[in-house]
C-alpha cells in the first residue's frame, strides 16, 4: 500500500493544505484517510485535502512525500485522475 502526499502549500480556510492520493485504488485511499482521521467531506474527486496539522501524521503513517507535479503524474499513470468538469 503506497499513498502519496504533496507539501502543505495550498491556502484555504485559514490554513495550508496538501493533497493525499493513492496510485492503486480509491478504496485504499479511503481506508488510509479514515486511519488519518480525515472526514469524508475532505475527499475531492480523486484526492483528499489534508490540512497542515495532519501532514506529519500522514507521513508517519506511511504516506510518501512527493511534489504536486508528481501527484498529478501518479494519478494519471494509475488511471485515477478525475479532473474538474469531467464525469466521475
Amino acid at each position: 500500500m503506497t499513498l502519496y502526499i504533496d507539501p502543505p502549500r495550498w491556502p484555504g480556510h485559514g490554513t495550508l493544505w496538501s493533497h493525499l492520493i493513492s496510485d492503486v485504488s480509491f478504496a485504499e485511499l479511503h481506508t488510509f484517510a479514515t486511519e488519518l482521521g480525515s472526514p469524508p467531506r475532505a475527499f475531492d474527486r480523486d484526492h483528499y485535502d489534508v490540512p497542515i496539522t495532519r501532514y506529519d501524521r500522514a507521513v508517519s503513517l506511511g504516506a510518501v512525500e512527493v511534489t504536486s507535479r508528481e501527484i498529478v503524474h501518479l494519478l494519471v499513470a494509475a488511471g485515477l485522475r478525475r479532473p474538474k468538469g469531467r464525469p466521475h
